[in-house]
């Protein structure tokens, strides 16, 4: 259950987010990730996705975003996850707004273990169909249990 295990929970997933910029998705996917952590805050969270956004977009392509960073100080890896109400500009490879962003937080220290984790979100992502699927989820939940499934 790799990708159901780092969310572990409903209260990583905000549903028909209202983000309406590239800024903002970070911005509340950082309050996210903060939430799952004492050894950080979301600002700290915010800097270090923005300053792997200045590398390249993690914008994959067909409405999909894996925004990522390695942040000191957390022992373990975390995630959220978002679809938004209406797709914003994310610089993807393929000029696709986005309507999906999952976020991943690694330990400053974890080597290239974390590399797993993104060809794993990537795999998914890529796929159509699971796409889809989660774009008709009605709610947090219904995007859990499908993830969960997926991960089966």
């Amino acid at each position: 259950m790799l990708i159901a295990a780092q969310l572990a929970n409903t209260d990583n997933i905000s549903h028909h987010n209202g983000a309406a910029s590239k800024k903002r998705v970070l911005e509340e996917l950082s309050q996210m990730l903060a939430a799952n952590t004492k050894v950080t805050t979301a600002e700290k969270i915010f800097h270090a996705l923005l300053d792997r956004e200045r590398l390249g977009s993690t914008g994959l392509g067909k409405g999909v975003a894996i925004p990522h960073a390695r942040v000191p100080n957390i022992t373990h890896t975390i995630a959220a996850m978002m679809t938004l109400e209406h797709p914003v500009d994310f610089e993807a490879t393929d000029d696709q707004p986005i309507d999906i962003a999952f976020a991943l937080l690694v330990p400053e220290e974890s080597g290239d273990h974390h590399l797993q984790h993104l060809a794993r979100l990537a795999t998914l992502f890529r796929d159509a169909d699971a796409c889809q699927k989660i774009r008709g989820c009605q709610n947090a939940e219904e995007i859990f249990e499908l993830l969960v499934s997926i991960d089966d």
